[in-house]
């Protein structure tokens, strides 16, 4: 498959999921969000001072809050994203405790342009849909595919979705750098990184 054909595959996928996701109901995206976060904890091993790259959630993403605040309850240390521009990559800024969060773009929010600039050890990722190999569909923008282009270090990739984002088989690209596992209200799914196909 061409690089083109399957960007339309994409495209084509990308409708179907954003129409998908915005269909689950309120009450089931509030006990998803609990659910995940509980597995979270549960499956997921973190070293004493990993920085954990979270994300404020938007739209109809499912909601990693109550992820964030226990991470920085137990003092580990928490990063939120920035957009600096359409073709840079995301600035990572560590959240300390009792700092107030400000409009980082597109609806999100993130700590103020002093905090510290951080590389994560893990990045709790957003997505549209994945799938049985880990592969991740993004919004698009490939922000995150040049942010950890950016990076020195490869970090734990850890996507965060409704168990109703799953599809059979997402195309992957020489830049898509495939999840480690991705926590669903149904719990941990973790994925071979030799996964290349």
């Amino acid at each position: 498959m061409t690089d083109e054909t399957i960007e339309e595959v994409k495209a084509s996928l990308r409708s179907k999921a954003h129409v998908q996701r915005a269909a689950i109901g309120h009450d089931v995206r509030v006990d998803a969000g609990k659910a995940v976060a509980a597995h979270f904890f549960e499956g997921i091993v973190l070293d004493p001072g990993a920085v954990v790259a979270a994300y404020w959630p938007i739209r109809d993403e499912l909601d990693c809050q109550p992820i964030i605040l226990r991470l920085m309850d137990s003092g580990q240390p928490v990063c939120l994203p920035v957009v600096l521009g359409d073709e840079l990559p995301l600035e990572l800024r560590l959240w300390q405790d009792g700092s107030p969060l400000y409009e980082a773009g597109f609806g999100t929010l993130a700590p103020e342009e002093s905090a510290p600039k951080v590389e994560p050890d893990v990045i709790l990722m957003p997505l549209l849909g994945f799938d049985k190999h880990g592969t991740r569909l993004g919004y698009g923008g490939g922000y995150y595919d040049r942010t950890l282009a950016a990076m020195n270090k490869r970090p734990k990739l850890i996507g965060l979705a409704f168990a109703a984002q799953e599809y059979p088989e997402i195309p992957r690209q020489e830049h898509d750098v495939p999840l480690d596992a991705v926590v669903t209200e149904n719990g941990v799914r973790l994925f071979g990184a030799q996964d290349n196909r």
